[in-house]
């Protein structure tokens, strides 16, 4: 059959599809049938023959259980990378997942200091665990890395000068790139040395009484290697309280543990 008029009609395939109806509800039926009709019918214009009720159902039924088919899904990991971002980075324990489902599974004091009596912050939980492994004053947790980034730019640099090297403007997975974070939270960068050597004095010279931060990015997926040069933190730190500006350390993935002790690649440590 190629002609339009053998086509089943919207409601008459509704009247045949009770059952994916209950399944999946009206309205995620109806948008079913209509995409399988539509399909159909560009078929029949295009010579082919008109597929029949029964068949027409099917796809749709077939359409609604991929649909409704979860998109995260467990998988197996062989890429050879353990902490793969696009695999959901690092699995988590038995302890941990017994530990997020006993209080997930019911009311929790999130935002709630039960001695006090009074609203909390729910930032307190993981600050005061952040703070006994880093030694760090304060801390805070984001989604990632780069939003970690442009809150700090955005909050001390607006509108104010920060100081990168050439060699650090670097883009990594998900088209993070320094540059177009740099330039959404505000702030003015001012770049200094070349991609494969830059010293102290080139941060020295580029600090203006505009300059709000010096920042330091990990190239975590690529090294420069040979003939470089770049500076380490300590003296960035020294040049920056000389002259009354912050510094920025964007470590990358970072690190609690030293991946070496695993035999694996080495990574800045957080506490460092």
């Amino acid at each position: 059959m190629t002609s339009l008029r053998n086509l089943p009609s919207i409601d008459a395939l509704l009247r045949q599809s009770a059952e994916l109806q209950a399944a999946f509800g009206h309205d995620q039926t109806v948008r079913a049938l209509r995409q399988v009709v539509d399909s159909a019918r560009q078929m029949a214009l295009n010579g082919q023959g008109v597929p029949d009720a029964e068949t027409l159902l099917a796809e749709a039924a077939a359409h609604l259980e991929r649909a409704a088919r979860p998109t995260l899904r467990p998988v197996i990991n062989a890429s050879g990378v353990i902490v793969h971002t696009n695999l959901g980075r690092a699995p988590l324990s038995d302890d941990t997942l017994a530990a997020m489902l006993a209080v997930a599974g019911g009311y929790s004091t999130l935002e709630y200091e039960l001695e006090a009596g009074v609203r909390g912050k729910r930032d307190r939980h993981i600050e005061r665990l952040l703070l006994d492994v880093t030694g760090a004053e304060a801390g805070m947790v984001v989604n990632n890395n780069a939003s970690g980034v442009l809150l700090a730019l955005t909050a001390l640099a607006k509108e104010r000068e920060v100081i990168i090297s050439r060699g650090q403007l670097v883009e990594i997975g998900g088209s993070f790139r320094v540059p177009d974070v740099m330039a959404q939270s505000g702030a003015i960068m001012v770049e200094v040395g070349t991609t494969n050597r830059t010293h102290l004095r080139d941060y020295a010279h580029a600090i203006t009484g505009n300059t709000a931060a010096i920042l330091r990015a990990h190239a975590s997926n690529f090294r420069v290697i040979g003939f470089t040069k770049s500076v380490p933190l300590a003296e960035l730190v020294t040049l920056a309280r000389e002259h009354d500006v912050l510094v920025m350390d964007d470590i990358g993935s970072g690190a609690l543990i030293n991946p070496a002790d695993f035999g694996l690649g080495h990574e800045p440590l957080i506490q460092d």
